[in-house]
């Protein structure tokens, strides 16, 4: 029998000896450090052990010391750790606080919707899950850590030790004895939208089919990217399902800010009250409910240019897919057929094989070239951009790109076989303003030309920065990576020293890119830092690697990796009749490439920061760089670098590829 205190601690006195029975879906969270876990990618680990915590539960502090001693015993024979943190009232913020006061060094995930903790039967703080991969991710251990703490008072050593004893049975193949603890001391968890009646009562005509069309029916809309189109109760019904698992592996909608960091234009993310709902209503059997059925009137074929008729359509030369192999990058030029400049406000390119195009970059051109290759270290101002998930790029308000009259648009195309031959004829459709813009939209990128993987490592970090030589608005960010990238972030580091995360993607997902276009603009002092970083999984269990032994290095191709990051902006106090001479970062080579060694951002390159093969010319010239002895090299010792840049970067060719979604910049 539970009973519940004034104090909010629940105590139960039962034992229960029955083998665990509940499967646990797959999920995907955000951890106090703004890391992403999914359960299903440690399918190879021999147990998985979750516990509850909660802000200011003394009990889970407690438990969760003992949790870190079994961790500190376990986990050098494969067993993971993690703490859950299903309380409504507690952010991310302040658990972060907790876990550094307590020392919890264990990863706690945020449960902000609750999914997990419903699906476990989470009662109170402090209980302990035992899930077993091996046995279909089954729970077969529920209970407390072990018998020290009793509510009212603790016991110096444990007469039962459940964990430890679940964990041995586990590893050694064997039945867990004793499955589930009902005596689990805890602080309650309150479950405010666990009620399974009123789950029963959503209804798909009136809450559901209004979430679908905000947030689903742009992709998932005949001729939509999508591969199935919402529009009926009958289909959304049979893929009730996958929506509940989409959405609880953070798949879909594909929008994977932090959005607890900055805000953002045309947010695709589902509000918590929306996610619960498509959550809840498949699980109660997806209800019909009365009335008609909205998405029929509502989800119609898509425009096929979704800004209207352009005022530009250029198509590209058809290009021929071949069925397997490796394309080198493809660079078509086409000649502009406007006798007079413009100034461009918005863009969409539309692939003709949305398979096999990976993805397209663009920039003008003084002239046209006589073999058609459009060579990028010609171009100029970039005339969009498209990557998966990517339809159309609208420049802010009263902000534009200058083509001038004739010259062409080169044109960087990225083809992928998939299995099938395929020609792709790609169109781009352009659209200007009717007066001149009263700003000049810039574009730089921050990358890591250096960046070098090691084999089998699960969790690579690769940082750089970008310094701005005078103020300057900042919109639009757009970070990049391949296969391998896990995660990626952009913060600023003013001339004061505080420093802001600008935008989180605790998943990065090579096959959902975009632009992200703040909300508010952003003004960048001059003196700050831009600091972009990136992890990489180049482990086994990162089931899209191409190569999990491989050492891995910057190249086109996806089967390489990338360290990319572009940011869109205009430099303060520049007006298009009043253009500031082109002295940014993209000419200072010295400075951006120290930028890229510098990786701890603390303004001076150490010897472990040029150990890796791409530094190698760096590396042997160390020595005589570093004047004063002080076995570091500073900017000043740094200048007499610039010469050797092309050399580091393995020559032009090397800097040749940008990254999809990148900028030929706009100076």
């Amino acid at each position: 029998m539970r009973i519940v205190l004034a104090l909010g601690v629940a105590l139960t006195a039962l034992v229960v000896a029955a083998p665990g029975s509940a499967r646990v879906s797959n999920f995907r969270l955000t951890d106090h450090e703004r890391r992403s876990h999914e359960l299903y990618y440690f399918d190879d680990a021999p147990a998985i052990v979750i516990m509850t915590i909660g802000l200011g539960c003394p009990i889970a502090r407690t438990s969760s010391m003992f949790l870190k001693e079994i961790r500190d015993e376990y986990s050098d024979r494969g067993v993971l750790f993690f703490m859950l943190d299903p309380n409504l009232q507690d952010t991310r913020a302040m658990v972060a606080a907790e876990a550094e006061t307590f020392e919890m060094d264990i990863p706690i995930l945020m449960d902000e919707q609750q999914f997990v903790a419903e699906e476990l039967g989470v009662e109170s703080t402090a209980e302990v899950f035992v899930i077993d991969p091996d046995r279909g991710f089954e729970v077969v251990y529920h209970g407390p850590v072990d018998d020290r703490l009793t509510g009212a008072r603790k016991r110096e050593s444990a007469e039962h030790t459940w964990l430890r004893n679940a964990l041995e049975a586990v590893l050694a193949g064997e039945e867990v004895e004793v499955a589930e603890v009902a005596d689990r001391p805890g602080c309650v968890v309150d479950f405010p939208f666990a009620d399974e009646d009123e789950h029963a009562a959503i209804s798909y005509t009136q809450d559901v089919a209004p979430i679908l069309i905000e947030k689903c029916a742009a992709c998932h809309a005949p001729g939509g990217i999508a591969p199935w189109a919402m529009t009926s109760y009958d289909l959304v019904r049979g893929y009730s399902p996958m929506i509940r698992e989409v959405i609880r592996t953070d798949r879909m909608p594909p929008y994977f800010a932090d959005p607890h960091i900055g805000e953002f234009k045309h947010d695709a993310a589902l509000t918590p009250d929306q996610a619960r709902t498509l959550v809840h209503w498949a699980e109660a059997g997806a209800p019909r409910g009365e009335g008609p059925d909205p998405l029929v009137e509502a989800v119609q074929p898509l425009p096929e240019w979704p800004l209207g008729e352009p005022d530009l359509i250029l198509e590209l030369p058809p290009f021929d897919i071949p069925a397997t192999g490796v394309i080198d990058y493809q660079y078509p030029a086409v000649a502009n057929p406007l006798d007079h400049d413009v100034w461009l406000r918005a863009s969409t390119i539309i692939p003709g094989s949305r398979q096999g195009l990976h993805h397209v970059l663009s920039g003008y051109m003084e002239k046209m070239p006589t073999d058609g290759v459009g060579a990028q270290t010609a171009w100029h101002g970039s005339m969009g951009s498209y990557t998966p998930g990517q339809e159309a790029q609208v420049i802010p308000e009263d902000v534009g790109t200058l083509i001038p009259a004739g010259g062409a648009i080169g044109f960087q195309m990225h083809y992928t076989p998939f299995g099938r031959a395929e020609t792709d004829v790609t169109r781009i459709g352009l659209y200007f303003y009717d007066e001149p813009p009263t700003y000049i939209k810039r574009s730089d990128v921050i990358a890591d030309f250096t960046l070098t993987i090691p084999p089998g490592e699960p969790d690579h970090l690769e940082t750089a920065y970008m310094e701005f030589p005078r103020a300057a608005i900042l919109y639009t960010i757009y970070p990049h990576a391949h296969y391998r990238g896990s995660s990626s972030e952009l913060k600023i580091r003013y001339p004061d020293g505080t420093e802001e995360v600008l935008l989180s993607l605790p998943r990065y997902d090579f096959n959902w890119q975009r632009d992200y276009d703040l909300v508010e603009p952003l003004e960048i002092p001059a003196g700050s830092k831009l600091i972009a970083s990136w992890t990489y999984d180049n482990s086994e269990r990162n089931v899209a690697n191409p190569d999990p032994a491989r050492l891995v290095t910057w190249g086109d191709q996806t089967f390489e990796e990338m360290a990319y990051m572009r940011v869109n902006y205009r430099w303060k106090g520049e007006t298009s009749d009043n253009v500031i001479a082109s002295d940014n970062n993209r000419g200072n080579w010295g400075e951006r490439f120290f930028g890229v060694i510098d990786d701890n951002v603390n303004g001076r390159i150490e010897r472990a920061e040029v150990d890796r093969p791409m530094l190698a010319g760096l590396a042997a010239a160390f020595p005589s760089l570093d004047d004063n002895g002080d076995d570091a090299i500073d900017r000043d010792e740094f200048a007499g670098v610039s010469g050797m840049m092309g050399t580091l970067l393995g020559g032009g060719d090397r800097g040749r590829g940008a990254a999809p979604g990148g900028d030929a910049g706009d100076d």
